[in-house]
């Protein structure tokens, strides 16, 4: 595969020459720690760590004269690695397909220089351009390392959610890192069905190169078993993966969960504004061995209506 497109290499270096040659310079001199800063708190349930951490080192080199196209320069400088970094990763075939289509992407988002940064643009970017986080479909990015901790299971638990999540928690050794998947809110063209079941297949085929990983998780408030009822189009995202294998642990209701639910769906902000909803994260964990038994079914399937 080839990683960068010589108009993918044109495009970022000339996102990173936007900033003066001082800057530049020392852009170079902070990209090899900031990465090596950002990747070592990519296992952290908090996704955001890695871009707190290139921002951290950003404050520190440029301070108030710090911009977002400093911020732009370094996930270009990151981008223009890839090469180096994408095959190190040992990402099979349905990763490494998707990879062009991404790229792109990222250099169309950098070169259109939208005023201010997203943060939670920046946030993917970052795990983007540092192979933290890798593609899983066009819709949809999937971290390469994860936590499930056994205090929010027996926290399930206790609060009356059922006591079912721990041995299933047990029996897929939950205490291994996962990988988690993740919505691209720049490009949703995959957030259906097909996209979904794509990308928890090219999880299967990331823990196949992983024998480490415990399998794949999601955390949405659109696990929610309510939306069974109220959303009825989303109840694939849960139903699929509970019929393979998977179990959810149940995270709490949340400000940033209520206004996600209330955002795409005028029914759910009316229910919301009512009172008769409230918007609860849950985590979907589909273990490894049922992901893959999965995931191998699929693809014979697929082959077999091919034929």
């Amino acid at each position: 595969m080839e990683t960068l497109s010589p108009v993918q290499i044109a495009a970022f270096e000339a996102i990173l020459n936007k900033v003066p040659v001082d800057d530049r310079a020392r852009l170079h001199a902070l990209k090899d720690a900031a990465a090596a800063s950002a990747a070592a708190s990519a296992p952290h349930w908090d996704f955001d760590q890695p871009g707190r951490r290139a921002e951290e080192a950003l404050t520190e080199a440029f301070g108030a004269a710090l911009t977002d196209d400093h911020r732009r320069a370094l996930v270009a400088l990151w981008a223009l690695e890839m090469p180096a970094r994408v095959p190190a990763a040992d990402m099979p075939p349905a990763v490494l397909e998707l990879y062009p289509e991404w790229i792109q992407r990222l250099a169309d988002f950098l070169t259109a220089a939208a005023d201010p940064y997203d943060r939670d643009f920046w946030a993917k970017d970052v795990r983007i351009s540092l192979v933290l986080s890798v593609p899983g479909a066009r819709t949809q990015m999937i971290d390469l390392s994860s936590p499930m901790g056994p205090g929010q299971v027996l926290r399930h638990a206790r609060e009356g959610w059922g006591w079912s999540v721990i041995p299933a928690y047990a029996a897929a050794q939950a205490w291994k890192p996962w990988l988690e998947v993740h919505t691209e809110s720049r490009e949703l063209s995959d957030f259906n069905e097909a996209g979904w079941d794509r990308a928890w297949a090219t999880a299967a085929e990331i823990c196949k190169r992983r024998p480490e990983m415990a399998g794949m998780l999601g955390s949405s408030w659109f696990y929610d078993p309510p939306l069974e009822q109220i959303s009825p189009r989303l109840g694939y995202l849960r139903l699929n993966l509970l019929k393979h294998g998977a179990f959810m642990v149940h995270q709490g209701p949340g400000e940033i969960h209520t206004r996600r639910a209330a955002t795409s769906s005028p029914t759910r902000a009316a229910l919301i504004e009512a009172g008769e909803y409230t918007a609860r994260s849950w985590i979907v964990a589909f273990p490894r061995a049922a992901l893959i038994k999965w995931a191998d079914g699929r693809k014979a399937a697929m082959l077999s209506e091919a034929a």
